[in-house]
């Protein structure tokens, strides 16, 4: 596992992963030396747990890096390093903070492809009434046909049973209507093949208001739509923040309320926090990848760590291949 970025979050993050998981081997892969320096402030100078291994890589690639540029010159950054030892087999899992663009390019280049699928998909939990909805592609495919979305439905199918308790989720396509006449030339064809396929159970379409509502526990969707709904959920959230702390603020009798009702706002604050679900997986490589987000703090790495120790566990990879099992004698 690898944290490119942040080693302020990812040094104690793997700590109490590794605290918290006794049979867990894992790798920091970086500058060895910042590593060992951060290391030492918390404790473990002279005393580095014997499950914890430094990787050293000479560089690392910079957030805002071309695709040309990552292409070219990424041999010895972190990410290179930690998704080669993914693509050989050496580690289980990969976990990075490091740029989003670099990940998706190198891993499709050193990491195979699961059989049956022909790119990659970001997925990541959303917050919902009940608890955590999951929704793909969230930007690493903008422009989708219908295959696409049906493979991105057997991923996140895949993903959904092997970290909740749901073994056969609900699948949702993102339209703009819930009507069967609704969405373009694309979705209508891609919700007769998930409506088709056994393997998938699928409810039909939702709409953007229906994402915080549960109907549905994996919405599907191309790169372009699931990125500009999640980012416009984000502002809306943060919106809806501001305004609440400027009403309160707005009269003494506000405050006085305020503070009776701190716990309640401090309890969703909680609940609508990306911390909670740690960051976004990348599906349908031959690995467990998770990207963390690159100002991570500790305990959003820490989730994304023990997201990335679930699916191992839970063996979401050889999950996602028993899916395709008959692919190749599935209509798509």
């Amino acid at each position: 596992m690898s944290g490119d970025h942040g080693l302020r979050s990812a040094v104690p993050a793997s700590l109490q992963v590794l605290q918290e998981h006794p049979n867990l081997q894992l790798s920091l892969v970086g500058d060895s030396n910042a590593i060992e320096l951060e290391l030492q402030q918390h404790d473990t100078a002279g005393a580095l747990p014997a499950r914890l291994d430094i990787v050293h890589a000479d560089t690392t690639l910079a957030m805002d890096a071309p695709t040309a540029q990552i292409l070219r010159g990424s041999q010895g950054s972190s990410l290179h390093v930690a998704l080669g030892l993914l693509g050989a087999g050496q580690v289980d899992a990969v976990v990075s903070a490091g740029n989003t663009t670099a990940l998706m390019a190198l891993g499709r280049r050193q990491v195979d492809m699961l059989h049956g699928f022909s790119r990659p998909a970001f997925c990541s939990a959303i917050p919902v009434n009940k608890g955590f909805s999951y929704m793909l592609d969230l930007g690493a495919n903008v422009d989708c046909d219908a295959r696409s979305l049906h493979e991105f439905a057997l991923m996140g199918t895949a993903l959904v049973s092997s970290l909740e308790e749901c073994e056969v989720p609900r699948v949702a396509l993102l339209s703009n209507g819930r009507e069967a006449n609704k969405g373009d030339a694309v979705i209508r064809l891609a919700a007769e093949k998930l409506a088709a396929d056994e393997r998938l159970n699928y409810c039909g379409f939702v709409e953007g208001d229906d994402l915080h509502l549960a109907r549905a526990e994996l919405i599907v969707c191309d790169g372009l739509l699931g990125n500009v709904a999640l980012k416009t959920a984000e502002g809306t959230a943060e919106l809806a923040a501001d305004l609440v702390r400027q009403s309160f603020a707005s009269h003494w009798w506000y405050r006085l309320l305020g503070l009776m009702v701190r716990p309640v706002l401090g309890q969703l604050r909680v609940s609508l926090s990306a911390e909670q679900y740690g960051g976004a997986f990348l599906l349908g490589l031959q690995g467990v990848v998770v990207k963390s987000h690159g100002g991570s703090t500790p305990r959003a790495f820490r989730a994304a760590l023990e997201q990335a120790v679930l699916c191992v566990e839970h063996k979401m990879v050889p999950r996602l291949a028993h899916y395709l099992d008959n692919q190749e004698s599935a209509e798509l």
